[in-house]
């Protein structure tokens, strides 16, 4: 076998592996579905992502000195 048909062998493999790879990922996220409104609110309350965090004082700054 010629050096140039073992590379476009090689080639059509990945790409193929590769479409079957992206085929499978979408396949699987379809079937999630989105978060409803009273969800959404539960986790919000349970992380508490709606409140604002406090402003940080006299704290370490961030960038070191050299």
């Amino acid at each position: 076998m010629s050096r140039s048909v073992l590379i476009a062998l090689l080639l059509a493999v990945a790409a193929a592996s590769s479409a079957a790879t992206v085929l499978i990922v979408n396949s699987r996220n379809t079937g999630i579905p989105a978060l409803t409104e009273e969800k959404r609110a539960v986790r919000e309350k349970f992380f508490g992502s709606d409140k604002d965090l406090p402003p940080i004082k006299e704290g370490q700054e961030m960038r070191p000195r050299w």
